[in-house]
């Protein structure tokens, strides 16, 4: 890939989007238990913020732990539940000393109640700051995002404050997680695993997809710069055909 000097912004995804898929067998692979996994995935979060920041883009969304994760056996869930509270302990300051603003999203009410208050006072911490909105979406499913989104829209007829018909894309896309941030440009899964396993279904409808074998421990800015050299030799049509993509493209040149 060129180097981020050589590439202009605008080239660049605005809102990138990660499943960190390959923990568990990255620990059996070194004869660990599965916890020692997510541990060392920690380091992978690290190095994504700081690519990311090094290249400006705006918005990093990671897929932290999803709503059937629950399913797993007990004592990982417990360990991961402990991992996220020391994360946050330890590493909001320096996200916060690097102007990177920390969300939450996901349903929240699972979570212990100190959990709950460490996520609000990081994310209070951090509110401001606009180099980076990092992501980490918890207890989340795309399935529950879009039904809580519709729930909402029904509460609001119900009250009388919208009109059935006054529902489009556009009002339910509002409802949605993480309407206030870029388009979500780039959807990357670690770990060889084909698929988005319920993850920001209704932002990725247009989003590039990039796949890597690479476990997520092993996540490292060599690897990120692969997925974005792929995003940018990419054709981003959005349903038009390529003399139409490259017309517009003209015109945005000339400014016209």
């Amino acid at each position: 890939m060129s180097s981020s000097s050589q590439l202009s912004q605008n080239e660049l995804p605005k809102h990138v989007a990660i499943i960190m898929d390959g923990n568990g067998r990255w620990a059996k692979q070194q004869g660990r238990p599965r916890v020692w996994g997510h541990k060392k995935g920690a380091d992978a979060v690290r190095r994504s913020v700081r690519f990311c920041r090094e290249l400006n883009i705006p918005a990093l969304t990671l897929f932290a732990f999803s709503s059937e994760n629950w399913q797993r056996p007990a004592d990982e869930v417990s360990s991961l539940m402990q991992l996220f509270k020391l994360m946050l302990k330890s590493e909001v300051k320096n996200l916060h000393k690097n102007q990177v603003r920390l969300r939450v999203c996901g349903d929240l009410s699972a979570f212990s109640t100190d959990l709950r208050q460490q996520i609000e006072s990081a994310e209070a911490l951090t509110a401001d700051n606009q180099a980076l909105t990092l992501t980490i979406a918890a207890n989340y499913g795309g399935r529950w995002d879009i039904t809580q989104a519709a729930r909402q829209l029904a509460m609001d007829v119900a009250a009388g404050h919208l009109q059935p018909e006054a529902i489009d894309e556009q009002r339910l896309g509002q409802n949605i997680q993480l309407a206030d941030l870029p388009e979500l440009d780039l959807l990357i899964r670690t770990g060889g695993d084909l698929r988005i396993s319920n993850f920001l279904l209704w932002q990725a409808a247009y989003a590039e997809l990039w796949f890597t074998p690479t476990l997520w421990p092993d996540f490292n800015q060599q690897v990120f710069s692969e997925a974005i050299a792929a995003y940018v030799s990419r054709e981003r049509r959005f349903g038009c055909t390529s003399e139409q993509v490259c017309a517009l493209a003209f015109r945005q040149s000339k400014g016209t």
